[in-house]
């Protein structure tokens, strides 16, 4: 039997996700009362049950007592009960964001601010993630890159090291992106601006990318950045980062930015360690700008 717990920050994606492990074939079940959860599990421990796969969502929306799941989970520790935690994390402010948008209350804010629920729901469920087996952050995850993430954990069975990696091209003049963990700039690399024929062009198009990269300066940039990053990333991991953004920046953020983006997310995709996506923020911005 694979039993999964399915918690973290309300508004970060639970509902969301225990509906596409539904899809999955697990069978899920949402916030069952606490002290029933050992009794939930020893029903489906006989070996020949027929339900194989088990998601539990579990938050402080049903308004439990979450110092009673610590000594739960440690008793079924101890009974040697497998259990695997998914924790879903936001950053706050995407977390505020989401509430206003869906006007909803959060469980903790009462009459209050929802900034205030969510710092009171982060201190309550610490321990979930701290003791998790999977982190994902969602702040930036559309629904089918968490579909994807959710498919490669629990039906294609890869390994996860609790981190996500966004690697984002920008352009330079549109300002660095603020969430960036770390920025790299490409400007020095020969501007396909000025190339007849690929001005109109993205680094999406194979005409850009091979005028880029076949620049030795561009080769050896990227295995240098590879290696940097193949150094640092297991470092963040151990330092207990999550989510990691890194950013590429060129003057508009179109032909080079975007190449070397596209190429360092090929890498990472291909060791498969980790969730990786790709985000081009200002590769079609020069356009709308001159039309104006």
């Amino acid at each position: 039997m694979r039993f999964v717990i399915v918690t973290g920050m309300s508004g970060a994606g639970k509902s969301t996700a225990l509906k596409m492990l539904e899809d999955m074939g697990y069978f899920c079940v949402d916030n069952l009362p606490i002290p029933l959860l050992p009794r939930f599990v020893e029903m489906f421990r006989e070996p020949d049950e027929e339900v194989k796969k088990i998601a539990l969502g579990l938050d402080v929306r049903s308004g439990q007592d979450f110092s009673g799941l610590k000594e739960v989970l440690d008793e079924m520790d101890e009974q040697e009960i497998q259990y695997e935690i998914l924790f879903l994390d936001a950053g706050d402010d995407v977390l505020v964001k989401r509430y206003k948008e869906t006007r909803r209350q959060h469980p903790l804010s009462g009459s209050g601010r929802v900034d205030t629920g969510i710092a009171k729901e982060r201190e309550k469920i610490m321990f979930l993630k701290m003791r998790a087996t999977y982190i994902l952050d969602t702040s930036k995850l559309l629904t089918r890159e968490l579909k994807i993430e959710l498919e490669k954990l629990f039906v294609e069975g890869k390994s996860f090291c609790n981190l996500y990696i966004t690697v984002m091209s920008f352009g330079f003049k549109y300002g660095i992106p603020q969430d960036s963990d770390l920025v790299f700039d490409v400007r020095f690399l020969p501007n396909p601006y000025y190339i007849d024929g690929l001005r109109e062009k993205t680094g999406n198009d194979p005409e850009v990318q091979d005028y880029v990269m076949e620049n030795e300066k561009s080769r050896m940039f990227l295995d240098k950045l590879n290696d940097m990053v193949g150094f640092l990333i297991p470092n963040y991991i151990l330092e207990g980062k999550n989510q990691l953004v890194i950013s590429i920046g060129c003057t508009g953020g179109k032909h080079r930015s975007v190449t070397l983006a596209n190429a360092l997310y090929q890498i990472l995709e291909e060791q498969g360690n980790y969730g990786v996506r790709i985000e081009h923020r200002d590769i079609g911005k020069d356009t709308i700008t001159k039309r104006k």
